[in-house]
């Protein structure tokens, strides 16, 4: 894949995030019985770092946990011939709870399919919303996003890739062709 353009910086991502923390604020009017749930792998810091921008802003933390959908994925036949089994352990409660589901990109929805799978396996929440970094369209399955750091129209042929620092060390949304 040949780099085509930078659509964020750091600058624009951190601006983005704030502004998805303040979004999530006012429409649940709070953060009483709020969970935020990263989808491994770059949705987790990106949870981590809503959280923290929540706690700047209402001055208490709202819990952060993680899903590995790998189990919960409706290709595993295609992927694996020996899938192993895990248990799903999403590190906080989520019964009754708001549940706030973190990716960094919305693409087909079936990934956000098999995480809402997950959390459902581990108890019944109040609700489930998501929030992404960047959605670029092309839904195989009718799922939106809550909240929306960015609309990236792109061709299936494109590439969009998040790099985060805690996993990168590098800052930046790309796009690939």
């Amino acid at each position: 894949m040949e780099f085509k353009t930078l659509l964020m910086d750091d600058k624009a991502i951190g601006r983005t995030l704030k502004r998805l923390s303040h979004e999530i604020i006012e429409k649940n009017k709070g953060i009483d019985d709020i969970v935020l749930i990263g989808i491994e792998r770059r949705g987790v810091p990106i949870a981590t770092r809503i959280s923290e921008f929540v706690e700047l802003f209402e001055e208490k933390k709202i819990p952060v946990g993680s899903v590995n959908i790998s189990l919960y994925r409706d290709d595993l036949s295609t992927i694996y011939d020996q899938p192993v089994v895990k248990s799903t352990d999403l590190g906080v409660d989520v019964k009754d709870k708001i549940v706030i589901l973190v990716d960094d990109v919305l693409y087909t929805g079936r990934t956000v399919r098999a995480a809402i799978d997950a959390v459902i396996q581990c108890g019944r929440p109040k609700s489930i919303q998501l929030a992404v970094l960047v959605d670029r369209g092309h839904r195989e399955l009718p799922i939106r996003a809550d909240y929306v750091g960015k609309n990236i129209p792109t061709s299936k042929e494109e590439l969009v890739s998040v790099l985060l620092k805690e996993i990168d060390q590098e800052e930046s949304v790309k796009l690939y062709e």
